[in-house]
């Protein structure tokens, strides 16, 4: 038996009018949440304002943040058998969100998006959609 690979990401989820904001890396087919993995001696909340602010420009608190739901998908383009475990938080920020850094598209999405997420993502819709939070 072999042991899992795991990473471990923490991302932040932002509604508006029943659409979540996901962000599209350069040279990635697959969309996202703003985050990353966190940095030494860095809670998972704070990994995800760092990444946030990186990302789409937005200031989050870590200290206002709030767990929303912890997800385990198979990880998308890593060696097969690689896992990731997205920690998501939601969190207010003001202002308007605009790419930055790596991501080269944000989108709104709805469930009908799915398809275009990477595995985790797709799990975080569904999570979305059954607390009717978006269409």
């Amino acid at each position: 038996m072999t042991a899992v690979d795991v990473v471990v990401a923490a991302a932040w989820v932002h509604v508006r009018d029943r659409r979540v904001l996901t962000v599209r890396a350069a040279g990635s087919d697959a969309f996202y949440l703003p985050g990353g993995k966190p940095e030494p001696g860095e809670t998972d909340a704070e990994a995800a304002a760092r990444e946030v602010l990186e990302e789409v420009g937005l200031v989050v608190d870590p200290a206002t943040m709030q767990p929303f739901v912890t997800i385990d998908a198979e990880a998308h383009n890593r060696p097969p058998g690689t896992r990731v475990r997205l920690v998501c938080f939601t969190g207010a920020a003001g202002g308007v969100p605009a790419a930055a850094a790596e991501i080269a598209e944000l989108g709104w999405f709805t469930s009908a998006d799915r398809p275009r997420c990477a595995p985790a993502i797709r799990l975080l819709l569904d999570e979305l959609l059954e607390a009717d939070l978006i269409d």
